[in-house]
């Protein structure tokens, strides 16, 4: 869906290249996430693919065009685009920030307003949010705008460049929360630009490290990463809780848990938990036994400690 082939960015004034030589492709309906340290280019290589900068030598393509051959508004119509500060327009209600590409793409306003509604019903936005101005929204709320205005005209591409930065801890993991059930069903392609490692790890389906001047390092799914970091550089950014972080990606539900009795009043764990969330919960509790439950609470076995460190392991 998206390929970057040999593309430098060097700007006017600079002796050294922002981006150096990139060489990326993203697939159809895959999250790739762009992280690394500052300098590292990694927002200059987004803003290249939608032509908000241009490369100064190399070619992307996206949906199998050279975006060099497109007109750079419409190429930006047709490409979803979230920024940390969201960009909504002051003077425009949350329902006509939503509707501002539908309209400028020539929708007939039912449409318009029908995808409207949807888009809110998809975002949790109630029907009383819609007629209410940006600055009358919380943070959280103005993202989800931000997200379903880059959504409204149905893009098969979404760039999105730290766009849940701005919003506390907490809001901000339940933003990712919703935005990765909604990407299972939407399936978009999606270029995602962070400076935290630990959210890479969470939303991407292959994650992209960046050195400074836009090196890549690796280019692998998050587990990959974690397992076998392809340099010292990635091995030193991703830290020295890979192993840890790696627990994370493992859900519960994907393993086959042991059969056997848990002594009274070990804890329990619901199948769709972590392996992470279940040593946090077996190291507060105390014990090394867990029983594993279903979503309906029926039991499926137990988890151990020794189970845990195999998986560390492996």
């Amino acid at each position: 869906m998206i390929s970057l082939r040999s593309v430098t960015k060097r700007f006017a004034g600079s002796a050294t290249d922002a981006v150096t030589a990139l060489s990326l492709d993203v697939a159809e309906g895959e999250v790739v996430v762009l992280v690394g340290p500052s300098g590292c280019g990694k927002t200059t290589t987004m803003r290249m693919i939608n032509r908000l900068i241009e490369p100064t030598s190399g070619t992307i393509v996206v949906e199998g065009t050279d975006v060099r051959k497109r007109d750079p508004v419409e190429l930006r119509r047709g490409i979803g685009y979230v920024i940390q500060t969201v960009g909504l327009m002051p003077h425009r209600t949350v329902a006509q920030n939503i509707a501002t590409v539908p309209e400028l793409l020539g929708w007939e306003p039912m449409r318009t307003r029908e995808r409207v509604e949807e888009l809110a019903a998809l975002f949790e936005l109630t029907e009383e949010l819609l007629p209410r101005y940006p600055g009358a929204l919380s943070g959280g709320q103005r993202q989800r705008v931000g997200v379903a205005r880059a959504l409204a005209a149905d893009p098969p591409v979404m760039l999105m460049d730290e766009p849940f930065a701005a919003v506390d801890p907490v809001v901000r993991a339940r933003l990712q929360d919703q935005f990765l059930e909604i990407q299972r069903r939407l399936r978009k392609t999606i270029v995602f630009v962070t400076h935290d490692v630990d959210e890479a790890i969470k939303m991407a389906d292959r994650v992209a490290i960046l050195n400074v001047g836009g090196i890549l390092e690796q280019h692998a799914p998050p587990e990959e990463i974690l397992r076998a970091p392809a340099t010292g550089f990635v091995a030193d950014f991703v830290g020295d809780e890979r192993g840890l972080k790696r627990l994370g990606l493992i859900v519960l539900r994907d393993l086959e848990v042991e059969p056997g009795q848990a002594p009274a009043g070990a804890p329990s764990i619901e199948d769709g938990r972590t392996l992470r969330e279940a040593l946090d919960t077996l190291v507060t509790s105390g014990s090394s036994v867990a029983v594993v439950t279903g979503a309906g609470g029926e039991r499926r076995g137990i988890l151990t400690l020794e189970r845990i460190s195999r998986e560390l392991a492996s």
